[in-house]
């Protein structure tokens, strides 16, 4: 069975966002579907998967309030559920800048492919700049050719690389990120801070690989599901490596000792290894803990 996965957002005022999550939550469990969609008065913020049907009620659903009633839907297609189970939540921002930008700013839309024909005609850090507005952790597997890639944890890190990035506020820079969402407000805030020429990719790089594989893009795309990572394009070359032995490696998995859960790039040798641990002092914690946890099975007790 095909599972159709939704990927959408709209910057919008939402009147009552803690009405419409408790509205919205009841129809999607009714409906059977999973995901996670967060509601803010700025907006909308989701991803969900579900049956061709399922999905096709749920886009009927969303666009028959009319605050979203022209919301965009990126689709992709995986053999089973991305998500474990519905969630609805109310957030002060849909996507955490911890900055208030004038939605009015947000930077003019590129198209892919003009941005493609600026790629294959232009010179990358001379005639313009690409910004990568993702977090490192999802460049790392996957960026485009040539692209500025911030040294960021989160979203909420990216004002303060764009103090650092001021020198270039005279130079055209197209940004991107996974679907559009981010690039709304970073362009925003960039404009408000004196960059003079600043577009988006339109639709990011969900809707760019879609309509241009194999181009301007290379190695896989991160994605916020249980995927981790996924295909953009027919080739299958690697740009990362195991944070472990340094092979080539596009394999997320997320510590086993879950005193650490830290997500790392690991490949199926050091993953046997080490036993999905990240470190040896990991591991030695991770061995300590399943023998307590067999001291307890046996009755033995927990040793103080």
């Amino acid at each position: 069975m095909e599972y159709y996965i939704l990927l959408f957002y709209k910057f919008v005022n939402v009147e009552d966002a803690e009405k419409f999550k408790k509205d919205h939550l009841d129809f999607c469990n009714s409906l059977g579907i999973k995901g996670k969609v967060l509601i803010a008065k700025e907006g909308i913020n989701g991803s969900i998967s579900g049956s061709k049907e399922q999905i096709e009620k749920y886009k009927e659903k969303l666009r028959s309030y009319p605050e979203f009633s022209d919301v965009v839907f990126k689709e992709d297609i995986g053999k089973s559920h991305v998500f474990t189970k519905m969630i609805v939540r109310v957030k002060k921002e849909v996507i955490a800048l911890g900055k208030e930008v004038n939605f009015d700013m947000s930077g003019e839309y590129i198209e892919p492919n003009e941005f493609l024909e600026m790629c294959e005609n232009e010179k990358i850090g001379e005639d313009f700049i690409v910004l990568d507005t993702r977090n490192d952790y999802e460049w790392k597997v996957g960026k485009f050719k040539g692209a500025v890639t911030p040294k960021i944890k989160t979203f909420r890190e990216f004002p303060e690389f764009v103090e650092g990035f001021k020198k270039n506020k005279d130079k055209k820079i197209v940004m991107y990120c996974t679907g559009g969402i981010r690039c709304e407000k970073a362009s925003a805030y960039m404009k408000e801070q004196g960059f003079k020429d600043v577009k988006q990719l339109h639709g990011g790089i969900v809707t760019f690989c879609k309509e241009l594989p194999d181009s301007a893009w290379e190695g896989r795309c991160f994605v916020f599901d249980k995927r981790l990572v996924t295909e953009r394009n027919n080739s299958k070359d690697v740009i990362s490596n195991c944070s472990l032995c340094d092979s080539d490696c596009d394999l997320y998995r997320n510590c086993k000792n879950k005193n650490c859960d830290k997500l790392v790039l690991m490949c199926i040798d050091c993953e046997k290894k080490m036993n999905a641990c990240c470190s040896d002092k990991c591991l030695r914690e991770f061995r300590e803990f399943c023998n307590e946890k067999s001291r307890v099975r046996q009755g033995r007790g927990l040793r103080v």
